[in-house]
C-alpha cells in the first residue's frame, strides 16, 4: 500500500527533464528600475507589483528550478553535496550578480530581483536557493557596498560570472555573539595583514573562492578593533571539517583554518575598525534573504502536499476535500502569504533606503516560523508517504529547521524586536 501511494506521489511531481540548463544574459532597462523617487512620486502600489526585469528574473528561476535542480534534488542531498552544474547553472542565468552593476558583469537589478530568485529556487531545493542567498544578499554586497574602487574593478566580474563568495563571522566560541570572535590580523614590515585564527559554520566554504573574513587587529579596542578582508582561496584558506546536517545537506558548511595567511594591503574591505559596522548593516539585508528562502520552502511544501492530497483517495474521496482539511490549507496558506508580504515590505524599504532593520527582523522570525509549520504539516497531510525520503516532502521539513537558528537565531530576532518597541515606549 505504501508503495502504491509513493508512486501516485511521484508521478504528479515534477517530472526531470533533459533540457539543456538555460542560458540568459539579462539586459536591464533602467526605464524599468524603480527608484526611491519613482516610488515617492507614484500612487501606492501592491507589494505584488513588480518592474519588467523582477517578473523576468522570477519566470526564469522558477524554470530554472523545475527544470534543472528539481530532477537532483534527492541525489545532492543524499551525497551531501552541490553538483558543479547547478552552479554553473546559477551563473550562466545571471543568478550569482544579481545587483553586480553591469559595468562589472553583473545584471544592475533590483534587490527584490534577488529575493525573487532566492524564494523561487527554494520551492526546489532550499540548499540551492543558499548558495545564491549568501553569495548575493551578504558576501557580493559587502565588497561591492564598502570595497574600494580597486577591489570592486578586480572581483566583481569574478563574483558576478564564475567565482562563489562566502561570508566568515561565526566562530567556535562566537556564534549569536559574533563580536567576541577570536580570529586575530596583525600587520607584516610590508603593511599587508596576517590572519591567524578559524572559522565555523560557515556556508559556500567548499565551492567558495572568495572569502568575507572578519577579525579583530586591536582586541584591546573590542568589537571596534574588528576589521573586514577580502581573502582568495589561494592566499592559503584551509577548509577542514565539513559537517553532517540534519537539512540543507547540499549546501556545503565547513571549518576553515587561517595559518599566517597574508593578505595584501589593498584588501581591506571599508577602514579599519569598522568591520563590526559593515557586518551589522549586511546581516540586517542578510535576513531579508533568508526570509525569502523560508517562504520559498513553505510554499513548495504546500503545493506539492497539498496536490496529492487530492489524488488520493480514502473513504471513497479524496483526503483534500474533507473540510478538516480544507481548514488546515487555508490556516497554512494565509501565514505563508503574511510572511510573503512581510518579507517583500522589507525587502522594498531597503530599496528605498528606509529603515528596514525591525521589519527584517519580522520577517526572518516569522518565516522561519511559518516554514517549520507548513513543512511539519504536508509531511502528517501525506500520512506514511509523507515521512519516507522517496518523496521529498520529508527534506522540506529538515531544511526548515535551519530557518530559526542561521544569521540570528529566532530569539536574537524578539531581542531586536523588543528593542524598537521599547524604544517607541521611552
Amino acid at each position: 500500500m505504501l508503495k502504491s501511494i509513493s508512486s501516485n506521489l511521484i508521478k504528479h511531481s515534477i517530472k526531470p527533464t533533459n533540457q539543456k540548463i538555460i542560458q540568459f544574459k539579462p539586459t536591464i532597462h533602467r526605464s524599468f528600475c524603480k527608484t526611491s523617487s519613482d516610488f515617492n512620486q507614484s500612487k501606492p502600489t501592491s507589494l505584488y507589483t513588480f518592474t519588467e526585469d523582477e517578473s523576468m528574473f522570477k519566470d526564469l528561476a522558477s524554470k530554472f528550478a523545475e527544470e534543472v535542480v528539481s530532477p537532483k534534488v534527492r541525489e545532492m542531498d543524499e551525497k551531501e553535496e552541490m553538483d558543479p552544474e547547478i552552479v554553473k547553472g546559477l551563473f550562466d542565468n545571471g543568478f550569482m550578480g544579481i545587483e553586480i552593476p553591469e559595468d562589472f558583469g553583473g545584471s544592475g537589478a533590483s534587490f527584490m530581483s534577488a529575493i525573487l530568485v532566492i524564494e523561487e529556487l527554494a520551492k526546489v531545493d532550499p540548499s540551492v536557493s543558499l548558495i545564491c542567498d549568501v553569495h548575493n544578499t551578504i558576501a557580493s554586497t559587502t565588497i561591492r557596498n564598502y570595497g574600494s574602487p580597486k577591489l570592486l574593478e578586480k572581483h566583481l566580474p569574478k563574483l558576478a560570472t564564475s567565482k562563489v563568495a562566502c561570508f566568515c563571522l561565526s566562530e567556535p566560541s562566537s556564534g549569536s555573539d559574533a563580536f567576541a570572535l577570536k580570529t586575530k590580523v596583525t600587520k607584516d614590515s610590508n603593511g599587508n595583514y596576517v590572519v591567524n585564527g578559524s572559522k565555523m559554520w560557515i556556508t559556500n566554504s567548499k565551492e567558495a573562492e572568495i572569502f568575507v573574513v572578519f577579525a579583530n587587529l586591536d582586541p584591546q579596542k573590542g568589537y571596534k578593533g574588528i576589521c573586514c578582508f577580502l581573502v582568495e582561496k589561494e592566499m592559503g584558506v584551509q577548509v577542514a571539517k565539513k559537517e553532517q546536517k540534519l537539512g540543507i545537506k547540499a549546501s556545503s558548511t565547513c571549518t576553515l583554518n587561517f595559518d599566517n595567511v597574508v593578505v595584501p594591503k589593498e584588501n581591506l574591505i571599508g577602514e579599519e575598525g569598522k568591520g563590526y559596522k559593515y557586518a551589522i548593516e549586511i546581516l540586517n539585508e542578510g535576513r531579508i534573504g533568508i526570509a525569502a528562502q523560508m517562504i520559498g520552502l513553505a510554499q513548495g511544501a504546500f503545493d506539492k502536499s497539498v496536490s496529492y492530497t487530492y489524488q488520493r483517495e480514502q473513504f471513497g474521496r479524496p483526503i483534500g476535500e474533507f473540510q478538516g482539511m480544507q481548514f488546515q490549507f487555508a490556516d497554512i496558506q494565509t501565514e505563508i502569504e503574511a510572511a510573503r508580504l512581510l518579507t517583500y515590505n522589507a525587502a522594498r524599504l531597503k530599496e528605498e533606503s528606509k529603515p528596514f532593520t525591525e521589519m527584517a527582523a519580522m520577517a526572518k522570525l516569522f518565516s522561519s516560523e511559518v516554514a517549520q509549520r507548513a513543512s511539519g504539516s504536508a509531511i502528517e497531510w501525506c500520512g506514511g508517504v509523507g515521512f519516507t525520503r522517496e518523496t521529498g516532502i520529508e527534506k522540506y521539513w529538515r531544511d526548515s529547521k535551519i530557518g530559526a537558528i542561521y544569521e540570528g537565531t529566532s530569539n536574537i530576532q524578539r531581542s531586536t524586536l523588543a528593542k524598537f518597541i521599547a524604544k517607541r515606549l521611552s
